[in-house]
């Protein structure tokens, strides 16, 4: 795996949009966004479900408060206390309603005006599995016996269509797999408006 410095162009944002409010960062892995966001100074607040991912993050980032834990469990932030989310291809193991339900717990864990930023699968990543492999119900696959979702601009308008401004949004490859692996990256800041 090779190194990915995605957030390096976030950072000013992130820095002055979290304020003094934590960041949850979702699926640490073993801690390259985890080292990154406290490199730069913020409170980090993160999870994996892997243990072996979470001892090389708590490594990586001592000063992060790293936990083990399942996404599907409640978040280590209640309701409108993390300044911002941090999600990068952690968001796509689950069913579309599954999907829509993580997406507004996030929601609710942002302060109003808080930020997500986070890294989606395409429907154009053809090395890590958006073509053959038997589907689940539309861009929902079973990988080598994992669900995998993998979205594609309409799916991008329908997850954050209430509640959310956008910001910016790119398709783009990483090769941080060796493979050239294509994605979505997506910064919204919650909707400070009544109702949302």
């Amino acid at each position: 795996m090779l190194s990915d410095h995605w957030l390096q162009r976030w950072l000013p944002l992130l820095r002055e949009q979290a304020a003094d409010m934590p960041v949850l960062e979702i699926g640490c892995g073993p801690g390259d966004d985890t080292a990154t966001l406290t490199a730069a100074g913020l409170d980090v607040r993160a999870f994996d479900i892997s243990a072996d991912a979470v001892a090389a993050a708590r490594r990586r980032a001592p000063a992060a408060d790293i936990r083990c834990q399942d996404i599907r469990d409640p978040f280590p932030l209640g309701a409108g206390t993390a300044g911002a989310v941090v999600a990068s291809l952690s968001l796509h193991y689950f069913p579309w309603q599954e999907t829509l339900a993580l997406v507004e717990r996030v929601h609710r864990t942002l302060r109003p005006g808080g930020l997500l930023l986070c890294r989606l699968n395409s429907t154009e990543d053809r090395h890590f599995g958006a073509t053959g492999h038997p589907a689940i119900e539309p861009h929902y696959y079973r990988v080598d016996g994992q669900p995998k979702r993998f979205f594609d601009a309409a799916d991008l308008d329908r997850l954050f269509a209430s509640g959310w401004e956008r910001i910016a949004q790119e398709h783009l490859h990483t090769r941080k797999y060796l493979r050239s692996k294509a994605l979505w990256e997506t910064v919204l800041r919650r909707a400070a408006t009544a109702g949302s």
